[in-house]
């Protein structure tokens, strides 16, 4: 998958903010190491940084576009390409920090127990994930991919997002490794000017890019204005012009 920084931090204030209310909800007080990890443009490391003075902060991502655009922003600290589930880096960690990042990897199963042995006694592994596969703006995604002339291309589009566990999976995989756990879901109700096209602009940083890359231009334009179309549908826009999506998201916090 191609990301962009760009376009990913066109929402940067709408996207920051559950980043904001995970980082309040994470009880270590006096880390001295913590890592981002999918730490995208650097906007939730920015806030690791503010909330943890005398930490030694770092992020990863796997896209270079997305490390390019963290190293700009915060160059004192250290970003490096690297994909989670390839991470080695034993620590430990007193933060392990992961923002709207672990709905593409794979097997949450191993990985979580994995991420919380990094921890250090009394450390915390802070995660948010979007749980929004099962809303119109995901759902018609993958209708649209199925439906046109584009379907070959995009038969493994949906298969990109890994499927979330329920929030009683999540404790039973961390509980055993961690003396607490903490596992709530919000949902989000974000203003989008523009309609509908507010609507593809926000996921096109995101949950559109797995259906979008395969494609060439032709075909992406009318993918998405084919999109558009049946998202006008299923969030009709307000007396001002608007739309109000509704964006569910998972939270977890444990502390070992």
């Amino acid at each position: 998958m191609s990301w962009s920084a760009k376009q990913y931090v066109a929402f940067e204030d709408e996207r920051t903010r559950p980043a904001r209310d995970l980082l309040a909800a994470i009880p270590t007080a006096d880390a001295r190491s913590v890592v981002d990890i999918g730490c995208g443009p650097g906007n939730s490391t920015e806030l690791l940084v503010q909330r943890f003075l005398e930490a030694t902060v770092s992020g990863l991502d796997s896209s270079p576009d997305m490390i390019t655009a963290a190293r700009k922003r915060l160059p004192q600290l250290q970003f490096d390409v690297a994909e989670i589930d390839m991470w080695a880096d034993a620590g430990p960690f007193d933060v392990i920090f992961a923002n709207a990042v672990l709905q593409w990897v794979p097997d949450h199963a191993a990985l979580l127990p994995t991420l919380a042995s990094k921890l250090s006694a009394g450390g915390s592994l802070a995660i948010q994930m979007p749980d929004n596969l099962n809303e119109s703006s995901h759902r018609l995604m993958r209708e649209v991919a199925a439906n046109g002339l584009w379907a070959s291309k995009l038969a493994g589009a949906a298969g990109q997002r890994t499927d979330m566990a329920s929030a009683s999976d999540y404790f039973s995989m961390l509980r055993p490794h961690c003396s607490r756990v903490d596992v709530w879901r919000t949902t989000y109700y974000h203003p989008l000017a523009g309609g509908a096209a507010g609507v593809v602009e926000w996921f096109k940083g995101s949950g559109l890019i797995p259906f979008l890359s395969p494609l060439d231009e032709t075909e992406k334009a009318q993918y998405l204005a084919q999109y558009q179309a049946e998202v006008a549908k299923a969030y009709p826009a307000l007396t001002d012009g608007s739309v109000l999506l509704p964006f569910p998201r998972l939270f977890i916090v444990a502390t070992r």
